[in-house]
């Protein structure tokens, strides 16, 4: 069988991730204290006790649910001997996601995967003042629908199609005032539900500029080797091996369009047959079936799951 590791992104977080598998296994407690370590503070204390409002942050949010991704990896290398390189066909994650992604095979350090995670959620918090911008997910909507209402709906202030996570669900992006006509107008031309999403700022979208400029510098200065396993990226919704490149697409990602349903296809085409989703939540691997129903998800985020995985291997 040919199945894809996927990460989740924001959204997934909950008080009390990666407590079981800290309480389990050596391996899961040795992330998170590195990432603690990393970022100078106590974050796993957050994960595993809250207060929820703290662990929203984006910028705590952000190197949670990568150390509870990064977790579980190593566990499964750890415990069961699993090589990623002859488990996975592809990797990829959803916006934070892809980092978890490319932590896990090996293209950055834990430690700068941790780093750049913190800087890329204060970032993005920092780019839009609270309250000027606003995400809002259409609900039985697709793709090419989504892009001609959110074009509708810009006028002269930003609104785009930041998220095409399938199965008719496209999040729209931009100044609040754009989203709230982009909402307006899904309604006259009768898509099913428009629903303002509780983000603290306008992700994927040109408004998100500042917070590339400053990833593009962030990543500049660390070091990055060739994914053991091939990449396939948000805004490419294709594979990409080469260090550079990735470079450049992360980058490109923090303002882009995560092409989610695209590269679930586009890893289906190769011949993949089950996404496993690694860490917190089932959203990817819930949304695996309703994007090809040939395909199936997984969830991999506790030690029953990780037991149940590697004897399934």
């Amino acid at each position: 069988m040919s199945r894809a590791f996927v990460f989740p992104g924001q959204g997934s977080q909950a008080v009390g991730m990666g407590r079981e598998l800290a309480a389990a296994f050596g391996e899961a407690r040795h992330v998170f204290q590195e990432v603690d370590e990393a970022l100078s503070q106590n974050l796993s204390k957050l994960m595993f006790e809250g207060p929820e409002d703290s662990l929203t942050l984006t910028e705590n949010a952000q190197p949670a649910l990568m150390a509870v991704s990064v977790a579980v990896i190593r566990v499964l290398e750890g415990q069961g001997k699993m090589d990623l390189a002859k488990t996975a066909s592809f990797v990829a994650g959803h916006s934070l996601g892809e980092y978890s992604a490319l932590a896990a095979a090996g293209t950055f350090s834990l430690a700068d995967t941790a780093r750049l995670l913190k800087l890329r959620g204060q970032s993005m918090q920092k780019a839009v003042p609270v309250g000027i911008g606003a995400m809002a997910a259409l609900l039985g909507s697709e793709y090419e629908q989504a892009k001609e209402i959110a074009a509708l709906a810009a006028e002269d202030q930003v609104c785009e199609a930041a998220n095409d996570n399938g199965a008719g669900q496209v999040v729209v992006s931009g100044h609040k005032e754009a989203v709230e006509r982009a909402m307006k107008i899904a309604a006259e031309k009768g898509v099913k539900r428009a629903v303002l999403l509780p983000v603290s700022a306008p992700f994927h979208c040109a408004l998100m500029q500042p917070a590339a400029d400053a990833m593009a510098e962030a990543l500049s200065n660390v070091s990055m080797n060739a994914p053991t396993v091939p990449l396939v990226a948000n805004v490419m919704a294709a594979a990409v091996t080469d260090p550079e490149i990735i470079r450049d697409l992360l980058v490109r990602q923090v303002t882009g369009t995560v092409r989610w349903r695209e590269g679930v296809l586009y890893m289906k085409e190769q011949g993949v047959s089950q996404l496993v989703e690694i860490g917190a939540g089932k959203v990817l691997s819930g949304l695996a079936k309703r994007i090809d129903k040939e395909l199936t998800g997984i969830a991999v985020g506790n030690p029953a799951d990780i037991d149940a995985f590697l004897a399934s291997l």
